[in-house]
């Protein structure tokens, strides 16, 4: 009984505060506004920073730039570039970011069930 509750105890103490929350650390990386539609739409199929700029309206380019390169450096997305003139680049989800997509579509079920219907 005493081993139990001293195990709860460490439990209690290791998340009191929300930094030491282990979803503190995902949202780090896939949180903000756009970085889940980035995700999102990348899970469809690779796209170009054109095609990604057109398919989420009201991002600014220096923003969607930014996530972008945040998203690359985390390792959920590639960025392909091709030799071609003019160049081409592709972004496209990583064997990481794949990993994010039974979690993206449980959140997009939930938000169906219980935000968009509500």
């Amino acid at each position: 009984m005493r081993i139990n509750m001293l195990a709860e105890e460490k439990i209690e103490k290791r998340y009191n505060r929300a930094c030491d929350c282990p979803i503190t650390s995902a949202i780090d990386v896939i949180g903000g506004k756009w970085k889940p539609v980035i995700i999102w739409i990348l899970m469809q199929e690779p796209k170009r920073f054109g095609e990604l700029h057109k398919s989420i309206p009201g991002i600014a380019l220096k923003v969607l730039s930014r996530h972008l390169k945040e998203l690359e450096m985390d390792g959920i997305i590639t960025r392909k570039a091709y030799p071609e003139v003019p160049p081409r680049v592709e972004y496209s989800l990583s064997e990481k970011g794949r990993s994010l997509e039974n979690i993206m579509q449980l959140m997009a079920a939930w938000s169906r069930d219980n935000i968009a219907a509500g």
